[in-house]
């Protein structure tokens, strides 16, 4: 697609879908972070992709450096005013980013589905931002959770891959499942070195924010869907890939 796009409109809220539901922010990121973890090392941090900085702000006791890339003007003032100078910001499309340095960590969360060019945006990390022995982190909705799939059995959605009009106006391009997005990692050059899923979802994400507001759900059925989704990972809410740098494509 090649007609300009407006990255304030895409992360605006539409009437029918939040571009960032309390299940996103409260549930989906601790479990994020708690999936990833495990591979960080000391060193510095690229975020692609940070929109308001409610993840940025979870991942600063990790790194000692993080920079932010973001396109959208409005969520990177958002952003700023969250982590203050704790980060580096920069406005931006990723495809016309220009960088100082290469970083040991980049993480690119919910972002790759958002992307007119995904393959050519993961050859930039691979040639371009990724350091020697550093790690890549690519999170991305998964086309086959349970609640996409009883979405499409409702008639909701046409079939598991298909890109909604809500989604569309997120600036969403396509719908990944976990062997088409290792099959654009690999073709960047990224070398994939684990993969997995993260918290197994049956329900939308609006009915998530609903049982959120109740006592339904404890903290222990939340661990427990996460523990469920690392033994079924193509029924998770997201899909994770961690990779290394491979050679240039």
């Amino acid at each position: 697609m090649t007609s300009t796009r407006d990255y304030n409109q895409e992360i605006a809220d539409t009437k029918n879908r939040k571009y960032a539901y309390e299940f996103d922010l409260e549930v989906m990121h601790p479990f994020m972070i708690q999936a990833m973890s495990p591979f960080f090392k000391p060193g510095s941090l690229l975020e692609l992709g940070c929109f308001q900085g409610d993840l940025t702000q979870r991942l600063l006791p990790y790194f000692r450096e993080i920079t932010c890339i973001d396109a959208s003007g409005l969520a990177i003032e958002e952003a700023k005013k969250k982590i203050g100078p704790c980060a580096t910001f920069i406005q931006s499309p990723f495809d016309k980013a220009v960088l100082p340095k290469r970083y040991d960590h980049i993480l690119i969360t919910h972002v790759l589905e958002h992307q007119d060019d995904p393959v050519g945006l993961l050859k930039r990390v691979n040639e371009e931002w990724l350091a020697e022995g550093g790690r890549c982190f690519l999170i991305c909705p998964n086309a086959h959770a349970p609640s996409r799939q009883l979405a499409v059995l409702m008639g909701l959605i046409s079939n598991n891959t298909a890109v909604t009009p809500d989604e569309a106006q997120h600036g969403h391009r396509c719908t990944y499942s976990l062997d088409t997005l290792e099959r654009d990692a690999v073709a960047a050059g990224l070398k994939v070195v684990y993969r997995s899923g993260i918290f197994f979802k049956a329900l939308a994400n609006f009915q998530w924010d609903q049982l959120l507001r109740t006592n339904i759900i404890s903290p222990e059925y939340l661990e427990a869907c996460y523990k469920l989704g690392q033994r079924h990972p193509d029924l998770c809410s997201s899909i994770f890939l961690m990779c290394e740098r491979g050679e240039k494509k």
